[in-house]
């Protein structure tokens, strides 16, 4: 952690670099750019605003639900530093009002159902997660994919002035919850 801090500083510090750099949460021990790319997803109902930061892990070969993603613990729901929304406006994520600004998504998998978790620590690792910090637990619903997602993704969709559903795909699994203003 200090050496990916210290390469950090040292690459934002120099302004004289001609090379693109990363944010800080962006970088691994080694200065490298993380094997998860970062990846975002937004969208607005009515006046409120709703934004995703995340790291996309691949599949690479690899069992994921069940494997990699194991059943019956939290998951950082990407990977790398702790996925993030920030909300302009309180809304409902399915019955639990989550208020305006930034939180940080867990997940819960299991063979049978999800849940999607809203948590009020934020700027963590990824594995950091601390249940005492839990704004509140939401059940998802599953949604059949034909074919396997070789990189996971988190997007919105069937979006209204009103309503949206966010969704989290990887491998199978599309899981998502709606969100109401």
């Amino acid at each position: 952690m200090f050496l990916r801090s210290l390469a950090c500083t040292l690459l934002l510090a120099s302004s004289t670099l001609a090379v693109p750099t990363l944010g800080c949460a962006q970088m691994a021990d080694s200065g490298k750019p993380l094997a998860s790319p970062a990846a975002t997803a937004g969208t607005t109902l009515g006046d409120a605003k709703i934004n995703i930061t995340y790291n996309s892990p691949s599949i690479r070969g690899r069992k994921i639900m069940g494997g990699l993603v194991p059943y019956g613990k939290v998951w950082r729901t990407g990977a790398n530093p702790a996925t993030t929304i920030t909300t302009s406006s309180d809304l409902h994520f399915g019955k639990l009002l989550v208020p305006a600004g930034t939180h940080t998504l867990y997940t819960y998998p299991s063979e049978k159902q999800w849940l999607l978790i809203i948590n009020k620590q934020t700027g963590q690792w990824g594995t950091e997660y601390d249940v005492t910090k839990d704004l509140g637990r939401v059940p998802m619903t599953a949604k059949p994919m034909s074919s396997p997602q070789e990189v996971m993704s988190i997007s919105f969709e069937n979006t209204t002035a009103t309503s949206t559903e966010l969704h989290v795909r990887w491998e199978k699994t599309d899981e998502f919850v709606k969100i109401t203003k």
